[in-house]
């Protein structure tokens, strides 16, 4: 989807010397195949200068034309241009001409009387296998490059963490694919902030929509995408434009994707698929124009091995996967976050941006955030509503911490997951209680109140310890 919402990317170039047949077929590549980037040259002569000014997804080039003819041309632009594939589309149905097409380059050939339907699915298969060559190249060189080639459409998502910095590297490279981005991660991870990236790198200035699918009935699924023709069912006074029709040129991003009921999901695969739909009430199918994002926080692949999940459905939507690492994974990002949140807070709350104490972020890099970033705005939004002056309090972290963590229910920051392997000769007490101590000391950043609350026991008792430690150090 390029930024004034036309497909492919780069233009095709249709080469005939009949005018109107060349706005006919380009006529029928908008309606029949979605194909809306359409170039067009009666002249022969002027292809190879067309060909030097600028890049083209497909040459679709006739036989028969005053010199130069396809046949003289077809081997000028695969030497020149080998990553242009050209079709041959001739009024001539002749086996050896053909052949000959073949051997000097050309990707296909058909004649003009070739079924429309039977040359519309060649051409958008030759097109997706330019996507994909162009975005593998494009994926290859952007992963072995250091530094992004669009860093400010990243500026909302404040982070310096390798794991998201990969994330906007893959996204880079993805944006010009026309086939659909699945975005898992856990809920208050960042999602939709991900897919509105992509809308950033690939369509700004065409529309963005948003829709959470989660609760939607099948009924409500298709009347909300797709729109419904007026009579369509009882109630239906009005035609209603579905939200496919208004993220047109643009993105339509798909929330809660994992929560769609069996029958929406098989709707939701043959858009896919098809990148047609039918309105409620309607049988004259329409073009998707829009580029399809997805998001989840469910375990996608596990619901699909279940049943609850269609597989292919799941398949066809891995084209392209994002998976967010949850907050827990990025602390090095907890004090620009923590930044980043108080000077949001106290703008709207028309405060002064308060000085946080350092041990704030080493206690929240203990703690294992269920609720991810949203959770950390939360707090830090009612820690600032209680401020009054001087350095941050940390009594409202220490109480929402205190608070999670006495829910049976919630994760430890580092669940046992199974039975702890002891080597043959077992160590003392004394030895894997010094153990446990400097991995409590290590994780809290020396911070005794801190690695005290790690251990499970009072900071007096770590104390102790510690001071026992040394002594016997000495």
């Amino acid at each position: 989807m390029t930024h004034s919402g036309l497909y492919p990317k780069f233009p095709v170039l249709l080469v005939d010397d009949e005018v109107e047949w060349l706005e006919s077929f380009s006529f029928t590549l908008e309606y029949q195949a979605g194909i809306t980037h359409v170039m067009t040259c009666s002249q022969s002569h002027e292809v190879m200068a067309l060909l030097k000014e600028q890049p083209f997804s497909l040459v679709i080039l006739d036989m028969t034309m005053p010199p130069p003819t396809g046949e003289q041309l077809l081997p000028l632009i695969t030497a020149e241009y080998p990553d242009v594939p050209v079709v041959v589309l001739s009024g001539l149905n002749q086996l050896d001409t053909a052949v000959n097409c073949m051997k000097l380059g050309a990707t296909d050939y058909y004649t003009k009387t070739t079924e429309i339907s039977h040359l519309m699915t060649g051409l958008k298969r030759i097109l997706t296998e330019q996507d994909l060559r162009r975005e593998l190249q494009t994926l290859k060189s952007g992963l072995l490059s250091y530094g992004l080639n669009h860093p400010d459409v990243f500026e909302e998502i404040v982070t310096r963490s390798p794991m998201m910095i990969s994330v906007f590297k893959y996204l880079e490279a993805v944006a010009c694919s026309c086939e659909p981005i699945l975005i898992v991660g856990e809920s208050g991870s960042g999602k939709e902030l991900i897919a509105k990236a992509v809308h950033r790198l690939s369509c700004p200035d065409a529309p963005w929509v948003a829709v959470n699918v989660a609760g939607l009935d099948d009924t409500a699924f298709s009347d909300t995408l797709f729109g419904h023709v007026r009579g369509a069912f009882t109630g239906a006074d009005k035609p209603r434009e579905g939200m496919i029709a208004k993220a047109a040129g643009g993105v339509l991003f798909l929330d809660e994707i994992g929560d769609l009921s069996l029958q929406s999901q098989v709707k939701l695969l043959r858009l896919l698929q098809e990148k047609e739909y039918f309105a409620l009430g309607s049988d004259a199918p329409r073009q998707v124009e829009a580029r399809i994002i997805c998001a989840t926080n469910c375990d996608l692949a596990g619901k699909q091995q279940s049943g609850a999940f269609r597989k292919d459905l799941y398949y066809r939507l891995c084209s392209h996967q994002v998976v967010l690492p949850p907050l827990r994974e990025r602390s090095e990002d907890l004090p620009l976050l923590l930044t980043h949140f108080l000077e949001q807070a106290a703008d709207q709350l028309n405060k002064e941006v308060p000085t946080y104490p350092p041990q704030l972020p080493v206690l929240l890099s203990t703690y294992h955030f269920p609720g991810n970033i949203r959770e950390l705005r939360g707090m830090v939004y009612d820690a600032l509503s209680q401020h009054r002056q001087g350095i941050l309090s940390m009594d409202v972290f220490r109480q929402a911490i205190a608070i999670d963590e006495s829910d049976k229910n919630a994760p430890t920051s580092c669940p046992i997951t199974g039975r702890v392997m002891f080597p043959e000769q077992l160590p003392t007490l004394d030895e894997v209680a010094g153990q446990l101590v400097d991995e409590a000391m290590k994780r809290s950043q020396g911070n005794q109140s801190i690695a005290s609350k790690l251990l499970g026991i009072s900071q007096p008792a770590l104390s102790r310890r510690l001071k026992k430690s040394s002594e016997s150090c000495a």
